[in-house]
C-alpha cells in the first residue's frame, strides 16, 4: 500500500534582503540615469513644497497687510433709503459726540468725524486782496472734523499741530491744511502764524497734514473744527464716523456701534466693519493654496511619467538579464517585486531631495523678501512620502512588463 505524502513547499530563496540588494544594485549600476530619473520627481516634489510653502507665506503676508489697514478700519454713516423720485435720503443722523460714544466700545483705538462743508461759493485764498484780473482757480474743499479724526484715519502732521477739543468747543477760527491744499494756497510754514481767508473771514493755519490714506480727499482740503463749522456755516450733523480698530474687533464694533450712536433706532446707522480675521485668513490661504497645488500637481504628474518611462526603458534594456534570472529559478513575482522596489526607491530619493530643496527655496525667498516663512512640516513629510507613492504607481506597468518576459524569448533577444 502506497503512502501518500504532501509535497513540501519550496522555500523561496529570494528573500527580502536579496530583493533589496538586487534593487539597489540595479539602481546604482547606472548613476547617470538615476540622476535623470529622479530629476522629474525632485522637480515635482520641490515645486509642490515651494508652491504650498510660498502660498502659506504669501497668505500670511496678505493677512498681515490686511490687518494693518483694512482689518483695523471701520466707517459709520446714516442709513439711506430711496425715495419715490429715485433719490437717496438719510433715515438717521450721527450725533455730534459720535466719536466719544464710539471710543467707549472695546476694540476702538480712535474715532473721528468728517463732514463736507458748504461755503456758498466763497473764495478761499491766502491773501485778503481780491484781484479781478486774476484767473479764478478752483477753491479747495472745506471739511469739518473732530479732534480725534487724524488718528482715526492714520494721518500725520508735517508741520504745526492738529486742532484739539478746546478749539472745537470754543469754535476757534483755526484750520489745518492738507499738503496739496497748502501747496495750492502757497502756505509752506506755520511757525509764522499764517492765515487763509474763506470769503472775508480769516482763519489761522495751525498745521499741515499728510498721509490720510483712508481719506485721501483731505489732502487737498481745508479742515475746520466741528465747532467752528457749526458756528460759521450752520453745519447740521456729521456725515461720516471713521474708526481705527484693534485687529479682530470688527464684528464687535459692527454689532455695538449702531446701538451706541442711536439707542432708540440703531437701524438708522449703517456700519461697515471688517469681518473676523480668521475667516479672511482662511479664505485667502485656501484660494492661493488651491491655485499653487494645481500647479504642483501638474509637476508631479510630469515626474511620475518620467519615472515610468525610464523604468520601462530599463526593463527593455535588461531583457537578457531578466531571462537569465528566470532560467536560474527566479519567479515572475521576484522579477516584478525587484522592479517595483527599484521604482519606489527612486521615487523616495526624488521625494526626499525635492522636499529638502523645496524647504530651502521657501526659506531663501522669505529671507530675501524679509518675510516670515510659514511651512507645515507635516506637509513636507507627506510630500517626501508622495515621491515613493509616485514611484510605486509609475513602476507598476514596467514591473508587470518585466514579469511577463519568458526566459526562452529573452535569451533569444526578444521580449
Amino acid at each position: 500500500m502506497r503512502t501518500l505524502t504532501r509535497p513540501v513547499a519550496r522555500a523561496d530563496r529570494f528573500g527580502l534582503r536579496d530583493l533589496l540588494a538586487e534593487a539597489t544594485a540595479g539602481i546604482g549600476a547606472r548613476p547617470g540615469r538615476l540622476v535623470l530619473t529622479i530629476l522629474g520627481t525632485v522637480l515635482g516634489i520641490a515645486s509642490v513644497v515651494v508652491t504650498v510653502g510660498l502660498a502659506q507665506t504669501a497668505a500670511g503676508q496678505i493677512n498681515k497687510q490686511f490687518d494693518a489697514v483694512a482689518a483695523t478700519q471701520a466707517v459709520a454713516k446714516p442709513a439711506t433709503s430711496r425715495g419715490w423720485d429715485g433719490s437717496e435720503r438719510a433715515t438717521g443722523a450721527l450725533p455730534w459726540d459720535a466719536a466719544d460714544r464710539a471710543s467707549r466700545i472695546a476694540g476702538v483705538d480712535s474715532a473721528g468725524t468728517f463732514t463736507a462743508v458748504d461755503i456758498d461759493d466763497a473764495e478761499i485764498s491766502a491773501v485778503p486782496v481780491h484781484d479781478p484780473s486774476a484767473a479764478r482757480s478752483a477753491a479747495p474743499d472745506v471739511i469739518a472734523a473732530s479732534a480725534g479724526s487724524l488718528d482715526a484715519v492714520q494721518g500725520h502732521v508735517v508741520q504745526g499741530r492738529w486742532f484739539d477739543s478746546g478749539h472745537d468747543q470754543r469754535g476757534d477760527r483755526v484750520v489745518v491744511l492738507g499738503v496739496d491744499a497748502a501747496r495750492r494756497l502757497g502756505v509752506t510754514r506755520v511757525d509764522r502764524q499764517p492765515s487763509i481767508f474763506i470769503g472775508e473771514t480769516a482763519y489761522q493755519v495751525v498745521g499741515i497734514v499728510d498721509g490720510l490714506k483712508r481719506r485721501s480727499d483731505v489732502l487737498g482740503a481745508v479742515v475746520l473744527p466741528n465747532g467752528t463749522a457749526r458756528a460759521d456755516f450752520d453745519l447740521a450733523a456729521p456725515q461720516e464716523l471713521h474708526l481705527h480698530l484693534r485687529v479682530g474687533a470688527g464684528p464687535v464694533v459692527a454689532e455695538q456701534l449702531p446701538v451706541a450712536l442711536a439707542p432708540n433706532s440703531p437701524e438708522t446707522i449703517d456700519v461697515r466693519a471688517p469681518a473676523g480675521t480668521s475667516e479672511v485668513r482662511e479664505s485667502v490661504q485656501a484660494d492661493i493654496s488651491t491655485i499653487f497645488l494645481a500647479l504642483g500637481g501638474v509637476a508631479l504628474l510630469i515626474g511620475g511619467v518620467g519615472i515610468a518611462n525610464v523604468t520601462l526603458l530599463s526593463v527593455l534594456e535588461r531583457v537578457g538579464e531578466i531571462g537569465l534570472r528566470r532560467a536560474l529559478g527566479a519567479t515572475r513575482r521576484d522579477i516584478a517585486a525587484q522592479f517595483m522596489v527599484e521604482s519606489v526607491i527612486v521615487g523616495l530619493l526624488g521625494g526626499l531631495v525635492g522636499a529638502a530643496l523645496g524647504v530651502a527655496a521657501v526659506v531663501g525667498v522669505s529671507a530675501a523678501q524679509s518675510w516670515t516663512p510659514i511651512l507645515d512640516l507635516r506637509m513636507v513629510g507627506a510630500a517626501a512620502l508622495t515621491g515613493g507613492l509616485i514611484g510605486l504607481l509609475a513602476g507598476l506597468y514596467p514591473a508587470l512588463k518585466a514579469a511577463s518576459v519568458e526566459p526562452v524569448s529573452a535569451l533569444r533577444g526578444g521580449v
